[in-house]
């Protein structure tokens, strides 16, 4: 995977936007678990590709500072030859001067390599160090969304719970909802009020009855009354 293939694979993905996706979705729940386990396995393909480009750069960097520190020992060398040179052209050991001189021409050639060397691998550097940069930024992206996919599953499982522990609730309600003529309850309490009427009706029937029996009774009081003194007349008393 080349490092223009990660860095817009990374910046798609930490763009996606994941709100949209869920009004799309016709079981948010299920694409929520899919989004997660997606997201997962790309962040960790991105990190390996990002590891990979970040050690490409170290070993860039690490090459710099060696042209770095080699042009400079090239030139400490240089110098030195060159001052050897000049003491021994004034001690009057002039080929043994022209060596040093030689060694010292020698020396700033490899100098001048080092510097060309390290001067070209800049742009590069700079450049990598930019990719880097975004595809830093975009994992951390990356990870921030796997988050809000998470947050968002356990959000949205808690609510369906919550929408189910409700309903079940209400149904319970339901059946216990004496105002309802279609009800348990409301069917009992028609049956206790029948019951309650009838018994009203037996008493109400029952003291019509002893109302008769003693007007039935003062009835008989007054007919032995008028028997007695029926009696008294005929017997002259």
């Amino acid at each position: 995977m080349t490092k223009q293939t990660v860095l817009g694979r990374v910046t798609q993905l930490a763009r996606a936007n994941i709100h949209a996706l869920l009004d799309q979705a016709e079981d948010p729940r299920k694409m929520l678990d899919q989004l997660i386990r997606e997201y997962t396995g790309n962040i960790a393909e991105a990190e390996q590709a990002v590891a990979a480009t970040i050690g490409n750069l170290r070993l860039m960097e690490e090459d710099h500072r060696e042209d770095v520190d080699a042009a400079r020992e090239w030139g400490q060398k240089a110098l030195a030859a060159s001052r050897k040179a000049d003491e021994l052209r004034a001690a009057g050991a002039g080929p043994e001067a022209d060596r040093f001189d030689s060694l010292a021409k020698v020396a700033l050639g490899r100098q001048l390599r080092a510097e060309q060397e390290a001067k070209t691998a800049e742009p590069s550097i700079a450049s990598q160090t930019v990719v880097v940069e975004k595809l830093r930024t975009g994992l951390d992206q990356m990870r921030s969304r796997l988050s809000e996919l998470s947050s968002k599953r356990d959000e949205l499982v808690a609510r369906a719970a919550s929408a189910r522990a409700q309903d079940r609730m209400l149904d319970a309600v339901k059946s216990l909802d004496v105002m309802d003529p279609s009800s348990e309850l409301g069917r009992f309490e028609e049956k206790v009020r029948r019951e309650e009427a009838r018994v009203v009706g037996r008493q109400e029937l029952a003291a019509s009855s002893l109302d008769a029996q003693f007007e039935e009774l003062d009835g008989l009081g007054e007919s032995a009354e008028i028997e007695a003194r029926l009696a008294a007349l005929k017997s002259g008393v």
